[in-house]
């Protein structure tokens, strides 16, 4: 099947005998074919499994070593490694030493506790300690009430406390005091030290000096905090001695307890056993040859999508389909797309999977807007290096493919644009250290700007170089650039209306609609506004004038037809349509006119690159060496500040014009994504 599709799903479903289920879920958890649809218990005379035996003692062990790994910092192995002695270690002393470091979690659990109640006491002692008054006679009287805390002026709180008794302190800044009161008082007294700034100190537990208290506590807090470090660091030393043990023993319990409780998810009866679920086609044969000498019966029956079935449904419920998973073919270069694909949601199934598409496009609108060789090197160098660091993390080794292809694009439009680090390496005036990159280029006569140059219908103009910013006597190339993200992005849409034509004639509309009518008035009706759009605007602003009336007549077509779209396959009143195709086709211009960022998010990257090269590389003079390293070590960070920049801003326009202004004229992002069970490896091997 073309790699614009998704594989095709069958649905299979497999019977046997009921002892013979343990070994049926073997096999299938070691083929990574199956997506188990589980039994909703609907069926006379059949019930949901039960789970093997031994499976409560696997899932004590699982919960066991989840916990362990979420207290230590480790890292698994590089490659995956045989899974015979994983398995010796998990029947050996790795339960004792997880047990062993669950106790010392724990245990510092509590001491964190007990060490944060001692910081809280002596707080409050070290601030009540200058009084020199012991802890008991700070309070618990029956008939005097007593203030103790801070106030920014003591004269104040003398005269608030009045005929009382005051005590009176320094702590840091501020004033402390301990002040008594008869109980009738207490009321006014209160009210008269709020107004002064009073701040209570909780007074804490205990009899005898406050003084002798807190050294006892400060005593007691460094005791434990001695014997949490000691602990911590038996951890460290428990995470490098043990960790990589510990995360393959916890890969080869998930995948037994997955086995195990799998028969909850399959219907059985007394005697049998009957698995449903989803397949891909290219593997059904397979799977069906796998089960033949366990299961009595094996039936794999390709999905089959309705005509106007193949949609979300909304109020039209008679045509609303079960649609299987989605499932992405095997692929290999463009795989590191599927990130951006499974972001969005995967697609219906029987749609245009635009991970291809994205393969071709997402790098050229990269490398469009980045558009400097030195960046993308790095780019590159920075992705060779998640793939070098990846190991067994797949989505780390896909993650840095991506940025190697991003990158590629990059150094590609960079070396079109002739920059380097921000810098013309042809120049227009003066010289830079990028010039001696000219003996990768064609010869430019003196006094041009172009290697070559040509000039095409409807206003293209192409050079290489292509100077994107800088413009001297009229030879930049920025008004060019305007002009071809804008067409670009004509033709960027347009792609996108083709693909939905396609799956709405052949698919539905996900209203029942169907066919190629349907598709015309629902996709070839934009189609039509957008050529009609173009030559409007075309022959507006340029020089065939004579396109503006029948560019303006075939946009006003286009938009009835919008209107009869509402209409008919989307059940909007038709009074109501009168007014919302024209707002809607008015839409389509700024969603061709988005593409424009292509152009404005690459030229303020330059200028901020330009900036740095101007201000700080150009002044470096090794006459005043210590002056030459700041200048250096400042003109490096803008460097990476606008390489950094450069990644972040553009990896989030390139995708908005995927996600948004491209994917929305077609994608439906409903698909369910394949999930196969199976005993998926990363750091053990299979059995």
């Amino acid at each position: 099947m073309s790699q614009v599709n998704t594989q095709q799903m069958g649905r299979m479903v497999a019977a046997g005998n009921k002892e013979d289920l343990g070994r049926a879920v073997d096999i299938l958890a070691r083929l990574e074919a199956l997506h188990i649809i589980d039994y909703d218990g609907s069926e006379d005379g059949f019930s949901l499994g039960s789970p093997e035996e031994g499976s409560e003692v696997v899932g004590r062990e699982l919960v066991k070593a989840r916990a362990a790994a979420s207290v230590v910092e480790a890292s698994g192995p590089t490659r995956p490694v045989p899974s015979g002695p994983v398995r010796d270690s998990l029947g050996g002393d790795l339960p004792s030493k997880i047990d062993q470091v669950l106790l010392d979690s724990s245990r510092i659990d509590d001491l964190e506790n007990e060490i944060s109640s001692l910081m809280e006491e002596e707080e409050a002692l070290s601030q009540i300690s200058p009084l020199g008054i012991d802890l008991e006679l700070l309070g618990g009287y029956k008939t005097i009430t007593s203030f103790v805390g801070t106030v920014e002026n003591i004269a104040e709180a003398r005269e608030a406390v009045g005929s009382g008794l005051i005590i009176e302190g320094k702590t840091g800044k501020s004033g402390l005091i301990a002040a008594f009161v008869r109980n009738q008082e207490s009321g006014q007294t209160s009210s008269k030290l709020e107004r002064v700034g009073f701040e209570t100190i909780q007074i804490p537990e205990g009899e005898g000096s406050a003084t002798d208290r807190l050294s006892e506590v400060r005593k007691a807090k460094g005791t434990l905090e001695g014997e949490k470090y000691d602990l911590e660091k038996r951890i460290e030393d428990w995470s490098k001695s043990n960790g990589e043990m510990l995360l393959c023993g916890l890969e080869v319990l998930e995948r037994d307890h997955d086995v195990l409780t799998a028969p909850v998810r399959i219907a059985v009866s007394e005697h049998a056993f009957v698995i449903d679920g989803w397949v891909a086609m290219g593997r059904s044969e397979e799977v069906q040859r796998a089960l033949k000498d366990i299961c009595l019966f094996t039936e794999v029956t390709p999905f089959e999508m309705e005509a106007g079935g193949g949609g979300h449904g909304h109020t039209d419920q008679h045509h609303s389909q079960k649609m299987p998973p989605i499932a992405f073919q095997e692929r290999n270069s463009s795989r590191p797309m599927e990130l951006l694909t499974d972001a969005v949601g995967r697609p219906a199934y029987g749609r245009i999977d635009p991970t291809v598409f994205m393969f071709i496009t997402y790098p050229i609108f990269f490398g469009i807007m980045l558009g400097d060789m030195a960046y993308g090197l790095v780019t590159m160098g920075l992705g060779a290096f998640l793939m070098r660091k990846s190991g067994t993390n797949e989505m780390l080794k896909l993650g840095g493919k991506f940025l190697m292809y991003i990158g590629f694009g990059t150094v590609v439009f960079g070396y079109l644009y002739a920059e380097f680090a921000g810098w013309e390496i042809f120049p227009h005036y003066g010289s830079n250290p990028a010039v001696a990159l000219q003996m990768f280029y064609p010869d430019i006569a003196e006094g041009t700007y172009h290697a070559w140059s040509a000039s095409l219908p409807l206003g293209i103009e192409l050079a290489f170089p292509f100077h994107r910013v800088v413009m001297v006597d009229s030879q930049g190339n920025l008004e060019h650039l305007i002009l071809l993200t804008i067409y670009l992005g004509v033709i960027h849409v347009f792609l996108g209306l083709v693909i939905g034509f396609r799956d709405i004639m052949l698919f539905g509309n996900g209203h029942g609609g169907f066919g190629f009518v349907c598709a015309f008035f629902e996709k070839g009706a934009w189609m039509i506004l957008l050529v009609g759009g173009f030559m409007f605007a075309y022959g507006f602003i340029g020089p065939a004038d004579w396109m503006m009336e029948p560019g303006a007549a075939i946009a006003v077509v286009a938009t009835v037809m919008l209107m009869w779209t509402l209409y008919k396959y989307h059940g909007v009143p038709f009074p109501i349509n009168i007014g919302l195709a024209p707002i809607e086709a008015v839409g389509m211009m700024p969603t061709v006119i988005s593409y424009v960022r292509l152009f404005a998010v690459g030229v303020v990257g330059v200028k901020i690159a330009e900036t740095g090269n101007s201000m700080l590389f150009d002044e470096i003079s090794f006459d005043e060496p210590l002056m030459a390293i700041v200048l250096i070590l400042g003109w490096l960070a803008v460097q990476f500040f606008a390489w950094g920049l450069g990644v972040f801003s553009p990896n989030i326009h390139a995708a908005r014009l995927h996600f948004v202004e491209w994917m929305r004229q077609y994608y439906d992002s409903s698909g369910e994504a394949f999930n196969p069970f199976g005993l998926r490896t990363q750091y053990v091997e299979v059995d």
